[in-house]
């Protein structure tokens, strides 16, 4: 042999061994096979997609013109995609933005949740409103996507135990305490400290959310108001869609001394798929890109048309590095490592996020996270435990404790003045 031609073999085989030696570097049928096997044996329930915002804004409320029985190549999520993702339970957030406050925020949150009951109503042989784990049990076992409702934001309720056990009544099965900015009873993650975390008040709305059967939703919040509830709470918590902050730094995560916490509470972290919370890389530089937009801002204040150009030139001299699937696992590996396998869910943030990771563009690709689940020697019995298990017994543990406190008391007739001393904002009443 030619020494050139034997020294490219040598090469070649060699890096072929290096590729399929990387975890997520390639997945066979077999792996992909045996991951939809898992898929149709247990309810895979991703904890978090926005569709409904995005008919919200994007079409009024209009199911039609965003009707997810037909291909939506603008969307993630559609029933083709659904079905070969292997979904078996959807927890469908009812968002609205925390730039919405008092009762504008709660009008806002009960047209959300009316939109997921029109999709249940609507799509009726794919779609069934789901409001405990036996629910999810028996509408997976109908071939049917059991559908639950998650709050995405304690600014929802305007500060009222009465609004919160109304949303109950509504459907929604989990509320996260915050998003993006503080509410006047927690700590966000994104904000500045307020509050140390939990008020008073906030603690009152943990315990009637315990009272209630809702899960407390710890994504979003401030490590201190998690670390209050955690204290607090006596049924299991969730983070609808988070993921390892040992592993990318930015405040939307879970830190390390949290993830300790979960064994005792029986909490979940649903492991999410947005990039800048999976990379380094990718936070580096979506933090220059918002650096560079909050410059061109200051440069154009009475221009946007100036700001959208300037970020387009920014964009084509810094292309966005990619997430991929083998950091997801990553993360799942982590949080395996300091919580345990019986604390790990899947939380996707799908049409909630304009970037998704390399090889998980829509709802169809779960299974493919599956399969590297797979390839890094977990057992079928803790991917089960991944896909939904661990979320249908912590699910069941808070029915319970809620079954146990209301035989204790009554409704908390709590209120923030009285525990806080808060003093709501002055509001007009036009008669």
């Amino acid at each position: 042999m030619h020494r050139f031609s034997f020294v490219f073999v040598c090469t070649f085989f060699y890096a072929l061994l290096i590729l399929t030696s990387v975890p997520g570097a390639q997945t066979s049928d077999s792996e992909m096979e045996h991951a939809r096997k898992l898929h149709k044996s247990v309810p895979l329930i991703d904890g978090h997609n926005d569709y409904p915002i995005r008919v919200r804004e994007q079409v009024a409320g209009d199911l039609s013109k965003l009707d997810i029985t037909q291909s939506q190549p603008n969307l993630m999520t559609d029933f083709t995609r659904l079905r070969a993702g292997g979904v078996g339970g959807q927890f469908w957030s009812v968002f609205v933005p925390a730039s919405m406050q008092g009762k504008e925020a709660v009008r806002a949150t009960i047209e959300q949740i009316d939109t997921v009951y029109r999709m249940a109503e609507r799509w009726t042989d794919a779609l069934e409103i789901s409001l405990t784990a036996d629910d999810v049990e028996r509408t997976f076992s109908k071939g049917m996507i059991a559908s639950l409702i998650g709050m995405e934001g304690g600014h929802s309720i305007d500060s009222s135990l009465g609004t919160l056990r109304m949303f109950h009544r509504l459907g929604a099965r989990y509320m996260t305490l915050t998003h993006g900015r503080n509410t006047p009873w927690a700590d966000s993650s994104t904000d500045e400290p307020e509050h140390g975390g939990l008020t008073k008040f906030g603690e009152a709305v943990v315990r009637e959310m315990n009272w209630l059967g809702m899960l407390v939703d710890l994504s979003h919040v401030s490590p201190d108001t998690m670390k209050d509830a955690l204290r607090v709470t006596t049924a299991p918590v969730i983070f609808s869609h988070s993921s390892a902050r040992a592993l990318c730094d930015v405040p939307r995560n879970v830190p390390d001394d949290v993830l300790k916490l979960l064994p005792e509470n029986g909490g979940v972290v649903m492991v999410t798929f947005v990039p800048g919370f999976l990379s380094e890389e990718v936070a580096g530089h979506d933090q220059a890109r918002n650096a560079e937009e909050a410059r061109l801002k200051s440069k154009y204040p009475h221009s946007q048309a100036s700001v959208d150009r300037g970020l387009t030139n920014w964009d084509q001299t810094n292309p966005a590095p990619r997430a991929t699937v083998a950091q997801i696992a990553d993360h799942v590996d982590h949080i395996r490592s300091i919580a345990g396998i019986d604390h790990i869910g899947i939380g996707s943030d799908f049409d909630g996020i304009n970037a998704v990771p390399q090889g998980m563009e829509d709802v169809s690709k779960f299974p493919v996270l599956t399969a590297e689940l797979i390839r890094r020697d977990y057992s079928d019995e803790d991917i089960k435990k991944i896909l939904g298990l661990n979320v249908l017994r912590a699910m069941r543990q808070t029915e319970a404790r809620s079954a146990e406190l209301r035989r204790k008391r009554l409704p908390s007739a709590a209120t923030i003045e009285e525990l806080d001393g808060y003093e709501r904002p002055l509001r007009l009443v036009i008669p």
